[in-house]
C-alpha cells in the first residue's frame, strides 16, 4: 500500500513539473530556467508545511509518502537545477548561473521555513 502512495503521488507530481516548465518557457523564455526555479521552491513549501503537519500531528505517514516522498520527490529537481545552472554558466550567462543557485538556494530554504511557520499555526 504504502508504494502505491509514492506511485500516484509521483504520477501527479511528474506531471506538473513539465507543464510548469513548458508554461513558464514559453512565456518568458529560455535564457533562465524559471520553471524549474518554481516546481522547486513550491516543492520546499509543501514540504515545508507537511513537515509542520506531521510534527503537529495533523498528517499521517500515508499523507508523507504521498505528498512528500511521492509528489514532491517527482515535482521537485536537483539534477535538472544543476544542469540548467552548468548550462547557463558554460553559456557565457555566468550572472544568471550565480542567479539561479543562490537563488535556489535561499528561496528554496525561506519557502521551507514558511512553510513550517504556517503549519505551526495552523496546528500548533
Amino acid at each position: 500500500m504504502n508504494w502505491l502512495l509514492v506511485v500516484v503521488g509521483g504520477m501527479i507530481g511528474a506531471p506538473l513539473r513539465h507543464l510548469t516548465d513548458q508554461t513558464l518557457r514559453k512565456r518568458y523564455g529560455t535564457d533562465f530556467p524559471w520553471g524549474i526555479l518554481t516546481v522547486n521552491v513550491v516543492g520546499c513549501l509543501i514540504l515545508g508545511v507537511l513537515t509542520g503537519a506531521v510534527t503537529a500531528g495533523a498528517a499521517s505517514s500515508h499523507t508523507q509518502l504521498f505528498l512528500g516522498t511521492g509528489l514532491c520527490g517527482a515535482l521537485t529537481t536537483y539534477s535538472t537545477f544543476s544542469y540548467e545552472t552548468l548550462r547557463l554558466a558554460e553559456g557565457g550567462m555566468r550572472f544568471y548561473a550565480v542567479a539561479n543557485a543562490l537563488g535556489s538556494v535561499v528561496a528554496g530554504l525561506g519557502a521551507a521555513f514558511v512553510g513550517v511557520a504556517v503549519a505551526e499555526a495552523l496546528w500548533l
